[in-house]
């Protein structure tokens, strides 16, 4: 089973408090960008085994951290499914913000469900997920979601973006992990609902939708706050980093002439 693991933006991000199990209390609404995907191939195995292969973008991590392996290793430790075979082309960039790796070990549970007639229902899939990362869950659906705890309570949201232009860059030599990101975190409550802002026109979402990741990272990373300015600059109705970083997108009203070097990652979509 071929299944394209499609990443996500995030429309705004507050981080509203810190919690007592160590996460944070967050609040965003995540946006699946269609065009952008990595290709995960899951097949039956002869032997009661998992084998992973990789092509494109490196994956280049131990096994006990590999998402597709811990996928498919939770699947078999809960359903005694037999052994698997898994074949991922990368294409999504790492450290980006983009939740590529969330979808791909998404992709690998749909994919066991299916091959194997587990019979589960997407809250049940949903909940499995959620045992391997805070925004993998939200690939399951892959549908506008306003997303809060830690990101894994999700509420369908109604954000049309269609007829608009996406762009989406990353510095290919720079990343934020999870760990800086959060280190330089202020929790504070916001004073509105990204629902009640996302409702009013794109055009006024550049005083209004926030990611509270911002500030600090922009400051650690110029190159990262350079790309939302270029992005501004192109034209942008709106511009904000996605997630932890350090990818960047724009909404355009028309196709975007973005002038970027060699080192920067670019995506360009029509959202449909």
């Amino acid at each position: 089973m071929t299944i394209k693991a499609n990443c996500k933006i995030n429309l705004g991000l507050h981080v509203i408090s810190k919690r007592e199990d160590g996460y944070h209390e967050l609040e965003t609404v995540m946006l699946p960008v269609c065009g952008l995907y990595d290709v995960v191939d899951v097949e039956r195995g002869e032997q009661e085994t998992i084998c992973f292969c990789g092509s494109g973008i490196e994956v280049d991590c131990p096994e006990d951290r590999n998402l597709c392996v811990r996928a498919a290793r939770l699947m078999q430790e809960r359903f005694c499914v037999g052994g698997v075979n898994i074949r991922l082309d990368k294409r999504v960039p790492f450290g980006a913000g983009l939740g590529g790796g969330s979808s791909d070990a998404t992709a690998v549970i749909v994919a066991i469900n299916d091959i194997f007639e587990l019979g589960l229902d997407k809250p049940a899939l949903a909940e499995l997920a959620a045992e391997l990362g805070s925004d993998t869950p939200f690939f399951v659906y892959n549908t506008p979601q306003l997303c809060r705890g830690r990101g894994e309570v999700m509420t369908s949201v109604d954000v049309d973006l269609r007829g608009l232009w996406l762009a989406v860059a990353k510095p290919l030599d720079d990343s934020v992990s999870t760990k800086e990101a959060y280190s330089g975190i202020t929790p504070k409550q916001p004073e509105r609902s990204l629902v009640e802002l996302l409702k009013e026109d794109v055009a006024t979402w550049q005083a209004t939708v926030v990611n509270d990741f911002e500030p600090h990272i922009f400051a650690a990373h110029p190159i990262i706050k350079n790309l939302k300015q270029s992005m501004l600059d192109a034209g942008a109705l709106y511009a904000a980093m996605s997630g932890s970083g350090s990818a960047v997108f724009g909404l355009f009203d028309r196709a975007p002439q973005l002038m970027f070097d060699e080192r920067i990652f670019v995506h360009v979509e029509k959202i449909e």
